[in-house]
């Protein structure tokens, strides 16, 4: 009998290691530790700041920022280059960047932080919330030369769903299409940057009354769908989106330094955004603002009113850490919990079917790109991995496999981020033992 309660023991011990080797380890909040003692190489971890650095003595970025952490342990957080490439002042590791198009991940996880409330379902229909939404068209026919254009009736109705993976039909103004960035223009529909003193709820309602690009469902379509969302936030919470961001998810996980125009204190660390003249010469954005669609570059610091849920925020390296940590944890971080493990399940797989982005190397869930088998064969991150980036340059993934997040800041227009991002990709997984 003694025998036989040992052998129990035994298998039981053994199958109790295998259960935990094979679960994320539980992460209370992002510290520091050796790279040594998270699986890197502190050598080679050195290249990416080599790599950096030539990209910057090139004259190809004014200045990088960069972190990356494994098992909730940070190994990597560095700056190099210049903030400001006219004044050579350094890049702090710290600084506030406009973060663009990685505000779509927070607005949908608080999309889904309703969803788990039961304020609706992902198969709704948008116009149950927004009316405006109700009884879509669809092009047919658009004439460039005037911008008139034929429409037909939508087959069926936009869905929260069709919203969260780019496949509504609704396109985006001034980097969209020809006829998108016509359209969009003449209805003086705006991209949510430097939006100044505009409303979000009337600029969606306007919206609602456009035509759509393709019928719901059909094609991937990057555009204003979360700007969309964002308002349905607003709508569903009884909340602005700033104000839902703040209470609902940057204050409880500790971002203290994201939103979406600074207070004054924090207004000196915002990165300088910078350009190139017509010989790709950097300079400061400011001093050619034509860059960035005539918008002023410094516009986190004005005293805006535009929440835009697709673009509009601006964070720094380390609090966008913190929401990525999160979303490894399975929705938890320090004890808050935000989300359930299923729910973010359901945002990091295929919610797209046979359609697909980046030439079949990503699919697409609720909120992120998710790497295929295709897209791990190229780079190394495996499949699973989920990510995004910002029109400014920054760029960031989540890796499950290797419970690993990083994030690359930079702050210039035109961002030729491509080379980079994915250099940095293949230094981080090098460093890796």
């Amino acid at each position: 009998m003694k025998r036989l309660h040992f052998t129990l023991a035994s298998i039981f011990l053994v199958v109790f290691a295998l259960h935990t080797q094979n679960k994320s380890p539980h992460v209370d909040c992002l510290q520091v530790a050796a790279p040594e003692s998270q699986g890197f190489s502190s050598a080679r971890l050195q290249r990416i700041d080599k790599m950096l650095q030539e990209f910057v003595e090139r004259g190809s970025i004014a200045g990088a920022s960069a972190i990356i952490a494994r098992n909730g342990k940070i190994v990597y957080y560095k700056a190099v280059g210049y903030d400001d490439i006219a004044k050579k002042s350094p890049a702090r590791k710290d600084a506030i960047f406009r973060i663009a198009s990685q505000t779509k991940a927070v607005t949908s996880v608080a999309v889904m932080m309703l969803y788990e409330e039961g304020k609706f379902l992902l198969e709704d229909p948008v116009s149950k919330y927004i009316p405006e939404f109700k009884n879509p068209k669809v092009i047919d026919k658009f004439n460039d030369a005037d911008t008139t254009y034929t429409t037909l009736k939508a087959k069926r109705e936009i869905t929260i769903r069709d919203l969260l993976t780019h496949t509504s039909g609704i396109g985006y103004p001034s980097i969209g299409s020809k006829s998108m960035n016509a359209l969009y223009a003449k209805e003086k529909i705006i991209s949510g940057i430097d939006a100044d003193t505009s409303r979000l709820g009337p600029m969606m309602r306007k919206l609602g009354s456009l035509p759509l690009f393709h019928q719901p469902g059909e094609r991937f379509t990057y555009g204003l769908s979360i700007d969309v969302l964002g308002y349905l936030v607003e709508v569903v919470s009884g909340m602005s989106l700033d104000e839902f961001f703040h209470k609902r998810i940057f204050k409880p996980l500790g971002m203290n330094d994201t939103y979406f125009f600074l207070p004054k204190k924090k207004q000196a660390r915002l990165w300088t955004l910078s350009s190139e003249d017509s010989l790709k010469h950097l300079l400061n954005a400011k001093d050619k603002r034509s860059v960035v669609s005539d918008h002023n570059p410094d516009y986190p610091n004005s005293e805006g009113t535009y929440f835009s849920g697709g673009s509009g925020l601006c964070s720094t390296a380390y609090d966008y850490a913190i929401f990525l940590q999160m979303m490894l944890n399975g929705g938890e971080y320090n004890g808050v919990k935000i989300l359930g493990g299923n729910t973010v399940r359901m945002m990091t797989m295929n919610q797209i079917g046979d359609l697909s982005l980046y030439n079949g190397n990503a699919k697409f869930g609720l909120g992120f790109a998710v790497v295929t088998d295709l897209g791990s064969s190229r780079l190394p991150t495996p499949v699973g991995t989920y990510f995004w980036s910002g029109i400014f340059g920054s760029s960031y993934w989540v890796d499950p496999k290797e419970h690993l997040v990083a994030q690359l800041v930079l702050q210039q227009y035109p961002s030729r981020r491509g080379d980079i991002a994915e250099k940095f990709k293949v230094l981080v997984y090098q460093a890796l033992r």
